[in-house]
Formats: structure tokens, sequence, C-alpha cells
């Protein structure tokens, strides 16, 4: 197993992206693998490193070569977007060229948001096929491009309940309306896995239906997950990720599994 971090700017503490790969058993027949981005929540204004962590763990268990980034923040760029998406995009791209070896499958990668870590998940698979993020990042649509989305507890627009104040929402965006997620979704956009719980306490549930509305109406592939009850941000809603007894429970833990069986169907197809 080798752990990789490859930095996306010069800022010394600034983004970066952390891997764990993996060479495939020979007993698969497997040479290669398919790789998951994890996009880390935090309100823009930081990543839980260590629930990071752990979830780059959980998908490399499940056979993905599997990364995380960290983003920049709020206090590194204003307004912050979309200097998120672009460190998304070239993230992909490098992923992609270092495909044979780090032993991925290039057509099969896929990106999974955590709250406003899904936020970007869903913008990235609105804009991915753009001309503006591929300009802005340096690389052809087709080295930035992705296979499936997985949004967890998503932001899909900063005018459905997060953030909280027009302050907070003008440190990211003078333009709201484009970082609406559910307002970009195209024909282009990727299949995409969605769960969220019906009584979020930081992020209204409607923002994850909103988007999963939108992906129907375009007809992309969508499978969603609207739990009865659970807080914001409970990740793999077990142990591993949270000690709370709130943050607990295994009727919301399943969407992990769920998750899981869903990408390695979808990746297989779309590759």
């Amino acid at each position: 197993m080798q752990i990789i971090k490859e930095t996306l700017t010069a800022a010394a503490n600034g983004p970066y992206f952390s891997g764990i790969i993996k060479k495939p058993d020979p007993h698969t027949g497997l040479k290669r693998l398919p790789a998951i981005i994890v996009i880390p929540g935090g309100s823009y204004t930081h990543i839980p490193v260590e629930q990071a962590e752990t979830l780059q763990l959980a998908f490399a268990a499940q056979g993905f070569q599997s990364f995380y980034l960290r983003y920049s923040f709020l206090n590194e760029h204003r307004p912050l977007l979309p200097q998120p998406l672009i460190e998304l995009a070239k993230t992909i791209a490098l992923i992609r060229q270092h495909a044979a070896d780090w032993f991925i499958e290039p057509n099969q990668i896929a990106i999974a948001g955590f709250s406003v870590g899904g936020h970007l998940a869903a913008l990235y698979n609105d804009y991915c096929h753009s001309r503006w993020l591929a300009k802005s990042s340096g690389y052809q649509t087709d080295s930035i491009a992705i296979n499936a989305a997985v949004l967890s507890y998503p932001v899909i627009s900063p005018t459905l309940g997060f953030p909280k104040t027009t302050t907070a929402l003008a440190a990211w965006t003078d333009k709201p309306d484009f970082y609406a997620a559910e307002q970009h979704v195209t024909t282009a956009n990727v299949p995409t896995f969605v769960w969220a719980t019906a009584d979020d306490n930081i992020v209204p549930a409607t923002n994850a239906t909103a988007y999963v509305a939108a992906l129907q109406k375009k007809h992309i592939p969508v499978e969603y997950h609207l739990y009865p009850h659970g807080p914001h941000g409970m990740a793999l809603a077990n142990y591993l990720t949270g000690q709370e007894q709130r943050m607990l429970d295994p009727h919301v833990a399943s969407w992990f599994k769920l998750a899981n069986n869903w990408l390695h169907q979808i990746l297989t197809v779309t590759s």
C-alpha cells in the first residue's frame, strides 16, 4: 500500500489531495481499480481531516483507489467559489494522468461529497463538461470528466437554508444563482447517488430533493435515500466517524453499503 500526497498550489499549507494506492490482488484478475475522491464538509472554513481519512479508508476497503481533497477555504479566497471546483478539476486530471502508475481505471472515477463537499460534488457534476471549468483548470474536458457522483446530506443551493445569513453567502459568491446546483443540471450529468435525513438540523433535506428532481427531469440515473431521522454530518453513522449516540444509527449506516453496490454497478456499465 502506498500513501501519496499531491499539493495543488505553491502555498505551504494550501490545498492538496491525499491518496491510498494499493496494487490489485492478482487473484482477482484485475489490473486496475476504480477511483473515488472524498470531498469533505466543514462549512467551507475547514475540513475534518480525521473523518476524511476514515471515509477514505472505508472506500479503500471496498475496492477503490481512494483519495480525499483538501480544497481552499473562505479565509483563503474571497469570494471562495469557484476556486474549490478548479482544485477538484485539477485533482481529477492528475489522478487520470497517473492512472497507470496508481493502478486506476481512468474511465471509472467517482466523487463523493459530504455537506458543503456535496455542494462541490453537485456543482462539479453540472459543470465538469463546461468550457469555463476546462479553461480555468488548464485541462481539456475529457481529462476532468467524472463517471459517477455520491452526495451525502448535500448543500445544493445557497438559497435553500444554508448558509444562514447573507453575510456568509457573500463570502461564498456574488453570483448565488450560478452556484445553485439544481439549476444547472444538464443531460451531460453523470449517474448520481444521493442520501439525506428528513430532519437534518443544519442543511434542510429540500436541498437533496431539489437536486434529485432536477436530475430526473434530465433523465439522469439517480438513486435517492431519504432517511426519516438523523442529525447533520452523520458520515458513516457508526463508531468509526462518531461517538455521540445521536450520530449512530444502523438504518442510516446502510447508505454506505447501498452506495458501494451502486457505484460498482454504475462504474462497470460506464467504463
